[in-house]
This record gives structure tokens, C-alpha cells and sequence, in this order.
């Protein structure tokens, strides 16, 4: 069947992009009922298309107008224009597509209006004029949405339900509208928050020889960019920590051979993004640990059950997610389960690891509803975790949540001297955040980075499966804490240096000593990466380099001639997860550029994907197309296909700026 009505009789621009296939109407059904609807779908239909519908609402003088509802009922999309009146709905993972839909407008205030607009590409554009309503008017429109309401909470209940099982069609889970993003059952403006942060800039090592920051494992950046991309726009510029989209990969680096329990690498090569340019990678390596061999757990599951957790991308998909964790328990394990709404409770007390139809069924019947006492869960998660303390063991929270708190201990920084008072007896912290509409990402990976832990973002439920089963070990077992890592560059090699990303792990040249000074965990496995981008001395510097006027009393000490043949000295320090001592690490890097090997160039492509996104000052000449190209030539083996991943986020990214400069 071929799509029908051109744009052209509508009135209706429509703009095509993409690679998604559409699925035409199925033999023997009409595109659309005569209430918009999709027909049944067959049992054996594929999951194939994503729609994305953008446009822009104004009045006849071309003003824009914010705060309009746009709905697109077969589709269960609804969302709320912007500031510049643009809104943008993305449903995705369709298996039937109708060839014609039904858009309708409406605010207070205005003459509601309803559009059919045919399907023709998987990228629609729909602009609409509103004119001035009579009061009247304005109150029936009123009564029909308080009618509606009905309709709003069914489609919940199928969503959810169809979250639950796999081989179930999903429903668009959110719509995005401008830079913001909406839940499906409430067209509120969203609330979600991120840390704002200055990209690190060039400095000379004349006047700043030490570089000094705490290390990362946390991915959340990545599955959290991921999500936004899938949605059809690009993320928030304070959403995008390049070490964290770095880091997300695993880099072939060689394992530790003596007692420390990681191991050092580095090399140079050219920067991709500016061919006078040096990059300098270090790499650190986790020990392996098998599942077998990892002491025994003591677990609390610390799982938000507020209102804001009931659409399916939260508490649905959180049921799944620890299923998952569940079914990798052993006998000695014991999971604690406390949950969190109006007030916190004990909902299944410490139970062993051989009993998972205990603890899924305590999983299984959590309902979310009430307001966020995060404040009072956490003392009792941990109070939990305490009474069931195993020694030599791992013991460790989990605390599952879209992130806000707004009952008890609200504040950054209430939560974070509690997290901190609590850190000292051995617990440590694993912070998972799910859903959209009111991330609280700044908060939680405070929390994480206080609470010595990690923190990751689950989108779906292959985030989850790599987070707490491929990468269990990493997760839930810490090798080394409080790991400090300072590099000093030798001027004669070095011009200048940037460090790339870690910007608010960065730590003062004198906290590399102090081991009062917290800073962060490797898990078993994990793999670490930096990047310094390096002008080299002798050239002529294309970059603004950060400096001070020249002092009254003190004066440069004179260069020695020691190390002319290095770039730099590496140190790292860090402490047994039970210690309280640090064991110092060192190692000279050498002045020897060579050729990067597959996963540097990958590291290197992932970077300058991450500058790309923060319209950031230093990408050079780089183009997506080019950062395309570098990653594909360094996809390596790629296992579990996360590189390849990468690659169509990034052609993805490519055609979403391509239909808005068409736009």
C-alpha cells in the first residue's frame, strides 16, 4: 500500500530523514478508524519504525505561542511547545504505522484545532496558526480534556503492562518537546537538572606543572545522551561529561601484574581534531574478578516507589532490572529490601541469595505512589546494611530512583553529609537512575561520587543487562578507593596541556597527598581512561593559553636537565577498599609519538563526539562525518556491539542536525 495525501494538499510541510523503515498499513485493514486509532496488529509484526513529529504553533501574526498541548492520540503522544512555540514528539519502536494521522492543538484561551497529516517519511513537520477563542468555547474544550483523564490513566496501564513483557509492542514512552522533555501522562514542564560545569582550558605547565584529579567510572553520561539522541534531539550541553561517554567502553589495556590491583598504561599520538596536536592517553586496568570468586554480599536494595516512579520507564522497568541482578545471586549472598515514598520502609529483610522467588516477589508487588522521603530511606538502607555487615565481605547499597527527593533531606548538601557520615562504616554506594521528565542527575551522581560508589543510567533494559550482569563484577565489588591520579609535564615537551573532561572531579595539586580527601572507586574490571590534549613546544600555539602576570617576589625556578627525553611523570594514589592508608604509584611517560592503535583512535572518536555535542570551543576541524569515519575504522572486534552503537548514534545526531538546518 503506498502512502497517501501529498503535504502539499494539507498545507503541511513534511520533512523525510533518517533510516527508519516504515511498516505500511497491513492487508485487509484501513490506515485509520474513524477515531484516529491504529487497527490490531498481527501477533508476528516486527518492531521497524520511529516517527518523529516537529512543528511550530504561533498566532496570525506569526508570534510564537508556549504552553499549547499537542497530542497525537494513536500514536499516545502528548506534549507541550516551548518557549518558541516548536514542539517535537518521537515514538519510537512502532510496528504499525498508520499512512494518516490526527495532530490537535489546544490551549486556554485559544480555538482548538485538529489536523489529519499523512505519513509519508519518518520525519513529519506540521506548523498550526491559532486563532482567539470565545470564553465558552474555552470551557467545553476544559470539560472534554477532564473527560479524557480516563483515557490518559488506561493508556498507563497498558503501557505499563506492556513494559513488563518483552514481546509486547511498547508504547512511546516520552515525548520531547523543544529541549525539553515531557511524561506522557502529564504535560507539566520537565524538571530534569545537571550540574553546570566550564570545560577544562589550555595551560602552560611553566606556571601549572601538575595535573591533578580524582578518577570516573561512572557511564551514566552516555545511556542518559543515548536516550536523548533516540528521542530525536540532541542533549542538554551540561548533560555531556566526556570522560563518563569515554569511559563507557572497554580498551584492551594489559592487567596488573604485582600487588597493586590495576595496572598502568599510556601512549601519545595525533590529535584527530587538530593534526598539531598531541594526545595524551593513560589508561588503568582493573584486576578481573570472577563471579565465583567474589566474596560474599550483603546487599540492600534502596528502591524508590514515589509517583514519580510509576510510568514505565521507571518502576516497571526498575522491577526488570534487579530481576536481572537477582538471578546472579548465590547462596551466600543476602539481599535487603527498603523502599521509599511518604515515609521509608523495610519491605523484605536481609534474605539469602537461594531464595530469588522470595526476593522477586517482594520485587514483583512494589506499586509506586506517595511523595520522596530519600532522606529517611537512606539512613535506613544503610542502618540495614550495617546490622548484616559481612566482614571481608561486599557490602553495599543500591539505591534505584529517577532522582527526586522532596520529602526529609532535600538539599545537595544535607544529602551529601549524609551520605559522607555514612561512608566511614564500610558501606559502600551504587546509585542507579531510570526514566525522564525529572532526572535529578546533578544530584545523584553526588550522591554516588560521596558515597564511595558509581552511578549509571538505565534507559532500557540492555543498559541493564550491562551494568548489573556483564558488568557485575565492576558494579558492585571495589578493588581499589579514594584512587588519585596527578601527571606533571615537562615544559621542554610541552607548550601547553588540556585535560579532557573530569572537570568536576578536578582536585587542588595538594589533595593528591591528603588521604582525608575523597576521591574515586574502581570496581573489579573496570577500565579508566584520560585524555590530554597537548600542544607541543616549539610550534606556534593556535589556542588561548591560560596564564597570569608576572610576579613581584617570587621568581620561575631554572629547568633542569632532568627528563628531556619524557612527556610527563604519572602518579596515582589510592587505598585498599578497607584501608585508610594510600600506596603510591609512579612512572615516567615517554616523548614517543606513534600511531594510535584501534582503541585509542575509538577513545579519540568518543571525544570528540563528546565536544561536538557541548559546542565546545576545542573540536578543531572535526565534523561528524569525519568522527563516522575514525570510529568505524577502530570498531575492532566489538563483542556486544556497543561500538557499533556508537556509530549509529553519532549517524544519528548527524541527520537530526540536518533536518533542523533544512528547518
Amino acid at each position: 500500500m503506498r502512502f497517501a495525501t501529498p503535504a502539499a494538499l494539507l498545507g503541511i510541510a513534511l520533512v523525510t530523514s533518517g533510516t527508519a523503515r516504515l511498516l505500511p498499513a497491513f492487508p485487509g485493514h484501513d490506515s485509520h478508524d474513524q477515531h484516529g486509532s491504529a487497527p490490531d496488529m498481527p501477533a508476528d509484526a516486527a518492531v521497524l519504525a520511529d516517527i518523529v513529529f516537529t512543528g511550530r504553533i504561533t498566532d496570525t501574526r506569526r508570534n510564537p505561542i508556549a504552553g499549547a498541548r499537542v497530542r497525537i492520540d494513536a500514536l499516545g503522544l502528548d506534549g507541550t511547545t516551548g518557549r518558541d512555540g516548536a514542539f517535537h514528539l518521537a515514538a519510537r519502536g512502532l510496528q504499525y504505522v498508520p499512512a494518516r494521522v490526527t495532530i490537535h492543538v489546544m490551549l486556554d484561551g485559544w480555538a482548538p484545532v485538529a489536523r489529519d497529516v499523512a505519513i509519508a517519511g519518518d520525519s513529519v513537520r506540521a506548523d498550526f496558526v491559532l486563532l482567539a477563542a470565545p470564553a465558552e468555547q474555552t470551557a467545553k474544550l476544559e470539560e472534554r480534556e477532564s473527560q479524557r483523564s480516563v483515557l490518559g490513566r488506561a493508556l498507563d496501564v497498558l503501557g505499563a503492562a506492556r513494559a513488563s513483557n518483552a514481546a509486547a509492542p511498547p508504547l512511546p514512552q516520552a515525548s520531547v518537546v523543544g529541549a525539553t522533555m515531557f511524561d506522557r501522562r502529564d504535560p507539566a514542564f520537565n524538571t530534569e537538572s545537571y550540574g553546570h560545569f566550564r570545560e577544562n582550558p589550555f595551560l602552560a605547565p611553566a606556571l601549572n606543572p601538575l595535573s591533578t584529579f580524582s578518577i570516573d567510572v561512572d557511564r551514566a553520561s552516555y545511556s542518559n545522551i543515548r536516550r536523548f539522541i533516540e528521542q530525536g534531539q540532541r542533549p542538554p550541553i551540561d548533560a555531556v561529561r566526556i570522560e563518563e561517554m569515554i569511559n563507557y567502553f572497554r580498551y584492551d589495556y594489559a592487567g596488573p601484574s604485582g600487588d597493586a590491583p590495576f595496572a598502568i598504561t599510556t601512549d601519545l599520538s595525533n590529535a584527530p581534531w587538530a593534526p598539531k596536536h598531541q594526545l595524551l592517553r593513560i589508561g588503568l586496568q582493573a584486576t578481573h574478578v570472577d563471579l565465583a570468586d567474589m566474596p560474599p554480599s550483603n546487599l540492600v536494595f534502596l528502591l524508590d516507589v514515589s509517583g514519580s516512579m510509576q510510568s514505565p520507564d521507571k518502576l516497571p522497568l526498575l522491577k526488570q532490572a534487579f530481576g536481572l541482578l537477582v538471578d546472579q545471586l548465590r547462596e551466600d549472598d543476602r539481599v535487603a529490601i527498603v523502599v521509599y515514598a511518604g515515609a521509608a520502609g523495610l519491605v523484605l529483610p536481609s534474605t539469602t541469595g537461594d531464595r530469588k522467588d522470595v526476593i522477586m516477589d517482594a520485587i514483583t508487588a512494589l506499586e509506586a505512589g506517595g511523595s520522596t522521603a530519600g532522606g529517611e530511606g537512606l539512613r535506613l538502607a544503610y542502618r540495614i546494611a550495617r546490622e548484616n555487615f559481612r566482614r571481608n565481605g561486599n557490602n553495599r547499597v543500591i539505591l534505584a530512583t529517577d532522582g527526586d527527593f522532596n520529602v526529609g533531606e532535600s538539599s545537595d548538601a544535607a544529602m551529601i553529609r549524609l551520605i559522607e557520615e555514612e561512608r566511614t562504616s564500610g558501606v559502600f554506594l551504587t546509585v542507579l537512575g531510570f526514566g525522564t521528565g525529572n532526572i535529578k542527575d546533578d544530584k545523584m551522581e553526588a550522591l554516588a561520587d560521596h558515597g564511595n560508589g558509581s552511578y549509571a543510567y538505565i534507559d532500557n533494559l540492555m543498559e541493564a543487562r550491562k551494568t548489573l550482569v556483564h558488568e557485575m563484577g565492576g558494579t558492585l565489588l571495589t578493588v581499589a578507593k579514594d584512587v588519585k591520579l596527578q601527571v606533571e609535564f615537562n615544559p621542554d615537551r610541552v607548550q601547553a596541556y588540556r585535560l579532557i573532561g573530569y572537570e568536576n572531579r578536578l582536585l587542588a595539586a595538594e589533595d593528591f597527598n591528603d588521604d582525608a580527601r575523597d576521591a574515586g572507586e574502581l570496581g573489579a574490571g573496570h577500565t579508566v581512561t584520560a585524555l590530554y590534549e597537548i600542544v607541543p613546544a616549539g610550534i606556534e600555539p593556535d589556542v588561548a593559553i591560560r596564564g597570569v602576570d608576572s610576579l613581584r617576589y617570587t621568581r620561575p625556578a631554572p629547568r633542569t636537565s632532568a627528563g628531556r627525553g619524557e612527556l610527563g611523570y604519572v602518579k596515582l594514589r589510592y587505598k585498599k577498599p578497607a584501608g585508610e592508608n594510600s600506596i603510591l604509584l609512579e612512572r615516567a611517560v615517554p616523548f614517543r609519538v606513534t600511531t594510535a592503535s584501534a582503541d585509542f583512535a575509538f577513545a579519540s572518536a568518543v571525544a570528540a563526539f563528546g565536544m561536538i555535542l557541548r559546542d565546545s570551543e576545542h573540536c578543531g576541524t572535526i565534523t561528524l562525518d569525519q568522527v563516522i569515519a575514525l570510529a568505524k575504522d577502530a570498531m575492532g572486534e566489538d563483542v556486544e556491539g556497543y561500538r557499533a552503537e556508537f556509530v549509529r548514534l553519532v549517524e544519528r545526531v548527524r541527520a537530526i542536525d540536518g533536518v533542523a538546518i533544512r528547518n
